[in-house]
């Protein structure tokens, strides 16, 4: 690979998150009962006519200005022509020479520093519906189409073919989904189809300025699927052009189980699709004042965010990063802050205790069963002397396990701190004496035999005793 650059575009579909459809009123929820959610225009019956969704074009313009595109004062539906059994008109109705939006970019970072990474175009268009597989190679094996998702609306974001390595594809899509989530006109929610990526690849000799031959890697559907495809597919090509092969223009999928892309059909051109504008609905002309309405009601995106974090509230690149990948995660942390207003040390709770169980639950932060109030609750009690760091981590794990108050829990379980000399010196006196050798090896400068003496400590309180309490104690007993 070092004799070769790889070259890569994505192509992310989002769909939006608006109660009806592009063209009609048929629901754009996700799920329900298959062929629920239809009606004779998403189907595309005779004599039906569509109906544009205004809410639509807001959704896109939002998305347009967040990743700094300038958007058409004009601009037009067009007919994608294609069959395919998800596609019930076969056609689809999508934007081709004058779309929405076009020249934005984002900035990723890499680990050769910030990078800036171009948006040619961004278009709405109508999403297919969905085949379902049924059988196996043994058995009877047929299809069913659900025409649920078919007029859902969508935004295809086509980036530059600027990214040279799948973490840089990685990170411009993760850091794509996360200034849309902010935007609030998608969830986003990979596993559920609500952001597609496609992903096209080439490589070329270093110091080409040539593009290589492409492939197409269709609807990989996570983040870390995505760079493994490409990885593979960049070996793939390579190993065919130091065989003395050529690359062919193709349409590729990714197997997960077995690890590889595999060659679906050659890949179609525009003019494949014979694409005409769509007679049944009007251009339109997008006026300056409803661009800057939208662009005064746009949120704080993650950049701002991310540096007002470091400015604000004094935070390290890497926890302002984090905290600000998703919008809820860093409405979480504010309100949390708002109520302990030490910034670094509900970072650390954020990122690790309540990370660590929401992942491992699978839950939202949004559904987290610790609200922010009842961190800070918890923090407060470390801060009084009421509990040790140690014990608020049990204490913190049975709040997300029943959602009951920190005060609740301590005061039901018995985990008030032991701040009692008296109490803590008698305990001290029998580590002490029960374990004279460790005494005798910090008289003699060891001092990680302290660590083990504060141990048993812990050990007999049962977690319960104020740490720093026990450290002062056990150097009293041992220097007498």
């Amino acid at each position: 690979m070092r004799n070769y650059e790889t070259v890569i575009g994505l192509e992310i579909h989002v769909e939006l998150k608006t109660q009806s459809k592009i063209f009609c009123s048929s629901s754009a929820a996700f799920g329900g009962e298959p062929n629920a959610h239809i009606c004779p225009v998403c189907l595309g019956l005779p004599g039906v006519l569509p109906v544009f969704n205004r809410k639509v074009l807001e959704y896109a313009i939002r998305a347009a200005l967040a990743l700094n595109c300038e958007i058409a004062r004009f601009c037009k539906f067009d007919r994608k022509n294609y069959y395919y059994p998800d596609l019930p008109k076969n056609y689809q109705i999508s934007q081709y020479d004058l779309p929405l939006a076009r020249e934005g970019h984002v900035i990723i970072d890499t680990e050769n520093g910030p990078k800036r990474v171009g948006i040619t175009r961004i278009h709405m268009e109508e999403d297919a519906g969905k085949l379902v597989h049924q059988g196996t190679v043994t058995t009877t094996a047929y299809s069913l189409v659900d025409y649920n998702r078919t007029g859902v609306p969508l935004l295809e974001i086509v980036s530059e073919p600027d990214m040279r390595s799948p973490e840089e594809a990685r990170s411009y899509a993760e850091k794509l989904r996360s200034i849309i989530q902010y935007t609030g006109i998608s969830d986003c929610k990979m596993e559920e189809g609500s952001l597609r990526v496609d992903a096209n690849v080439s490589v070329r000799p270093l110091g080409s300025a040539e593009f290589g031959t492409r492939t197409e890697i269709k609807n990989v559907n996570s983040f870390r699927s995505l760079h493994r495809a490409l990885a593979y597919e960049v070996e793939r090509q390579i190993e065919v052009l130091e065989e003395g092969g050529r690359v062919v223009q193709e349409t590729r999928t990714w197997d997960e189980v077995k690890g590889v892309t595999i060659s679906l059909r050659s890949k179609e051109e525009a003019h494949d699709y014979r694409y005409f504008p769509e007679p049944d609905l009007p251009p339109l002309v997008i006026t300056r004042e409803w661009v800057e309405e939208v662009l005064r009601s746009l949120p704080e995106l993650p950049d701002a965010r991310r540096e007002r974090y470091m400015s604000e509230y004094g935070l390290p690149v890497y926890d302002a990063t984090v905290l600000t990948a998703t919008r809820e995660t860093g409405d979480y942390f504010e309100a949390c802050v708002r109520l302990h207003p030490q910034p670094k040390v509900v970072s650390n709770w954020v990122m690790g205790e309540l990370a660590r169980l929401l992942n491992a639950t699978g839950t939202e932060i949004s559904a987290s069963p610790v609200r922010p109030e009842q961190l800070a609750a918890l923090l407060k009690l470390i801060d009084d002397g009421t509990i040790s760091g140690k014990i608020a981590k049990t204490v913190f794990e049975k709040m997300f396990d029943t959602g009951k108050d920190p005060q609740v829990i301590v005061k039901e379980q018995g985990l008030v701190q032991i701040t009692d000399e008296n109490a803590l010196r008698a305990v001290v006196r029998e580590v002490v004496a029960g374990n004279p050798k460790v005494a005798d090896d910090y008289r003699q400068g060891k001092d990680k035999a302290l660590g083990f003496l504060v141990g048993q400590v812990m050990k007999a309180t049962r977690g319960k005793a104020n740490p720093a309490l026990v450290n002062s104690l056990l150097k009293e007993a041992l220097e007498k």
